[in-house]
């Protein structure tokens, strides 16, 4: 199934809210190629994070612009892409959307504190610690009408999940 005229999917959210899962998913619905913005981590903002602390803008910049030029490349050679990205500031998905450009649409899973927090604690061999949880909240702006985002609540099975993106793409 291929969608006209997008070129990315951006899937955001804190940690924990269902990014990989529901990417991969979306990817395989759309028979392209996926990837998660964990590979675009360099091992020290791996560590920073693994020590439980935030990461500051300065270590994020290069990240997002990794990510932002795997999009360029999908787009420049006329392919789909589905990536993860957390993108919890209105600044960083302008990074990774190319300021918006309406090619790359964004998918925010959206879920409360408490929901995502349990999920974190059950979450085995990945770096993020639920103690950063409450940090991502923090810095959270929801993307606004203007983005067009497509928001999906996250307290439902990931196939739901997926079904209800596929129906307002």
């Amino acid at each position: 199934m291929k969608v006209p005229l997008l070129s990315a999917i951006v899937v955001m959210g804190v940690s924990g809210a269902g990014k990989s899962t529901v990417g991969r998913l979306i990817a395989a619905r759309l028979d392209c190629p996926f990837r998660d913005a964990d590979s675009f981590h360099p091992a020290a903002n791996i560590a920073k994070m693994s020590r439980g602390e935030p990461l500051s803008d300065e270590d994020r910049w290069p990240w997002l612009q990794g990510i932002a030029a795997w999009i360029a490349e999908h787009r420049a050679a006329g392919t789909m892409c589905v990536v993860t990205c957390s993108a919890l500031k209105r600044v960083y998905r302008d990074i990774v959307t190319s300021k918006q450009n309406p090619d790359v649409r964004l998918v925010y899973l959206k879920g409360d504190f408490d929901l995502i927090e349990a999920r974190l604690k059950t979450r085995i061999g990945h770096f993020m610690p639920p103690g950063l949880l409450r940090s991502q909240f923090d810095a959270l702006e929801e993307p606004g009408a203007e983005e067009h985002p497509i928001v999906v609540k996250v307290d439902a099975t990931p196939e739901e999940i997926v079904a209800r993106v596929m129906e307002q793409l």
